[in-house]
């Protein structure tokens, strides 16, 4: 269960991403940072959410934000669907889960009528000083990203 609350410093982390680097929340200071967790690579709602991150990427930028998306597919499966769509941002590759626990985003979810354990999506702004600011949980992908970059011009 994830222990974040607004306000409060988010726990260092580091992990692995696309672009053969690893991204540490240490290595961010005094930048603002979008995590926006989805659950699947090339899936119809992450490719949207993405492409919809893509489209206001220069406004991210502008405001002073990076922008990650993370799920638990490998590496690989992080290029390939990078590369497919054009993303402007890195994708965190989660495959043990560390950071879906740390922030919470593991949920039951009902698939064809069977339960499985699942990544609700879920968005997280982090502020310069590596502090929780704002947090959007059960996403819905239309009108998702316009809201954020509100968030972020408004930190």
């Amino acid at each position: 269960m994830s222990t974040l609350a607004i306000g409060k410093k988010v726990p260092q982390f580091s992990a692995a991403a696309t672009g053969d680097q690893t991204i540490s929340l240490a290595g961010l200071k005094g930048k603002k940072v979008v995590l926006y967790f989805y659950p699947k690579d090339n899936t119809p709602g992450c490719t949207t959410e993405g492409q919809d991150f893509a489209a206001s990427h220069a406004k991210f930028k502008r405001a002073g934000a990076v922008v990650f998306g993370v799920s638990r597919d490998s590496l690989k499966s992080h290029e390939n669907f990078r590369a497919k769509f054009d993303f402007p941002f890195d994708l965190i590759s989660d495959a043990d889960e560390s950071l879906c626990q740390l922030f919470g985003v593991i949920k039951e979810k009902n698939m064809y009528g069977r339960k499985v354990m699942g990544v609700e999506r879920s968005t997280f702004l982090i502020d310069g000083d590596g502090k929780l600011a704002q947090e959007w949980r059960g996403v819905k992908v239309k009108g998702h990203v316009e809201e954020v970059l509100a968030a972020v011009k408004g930190l």
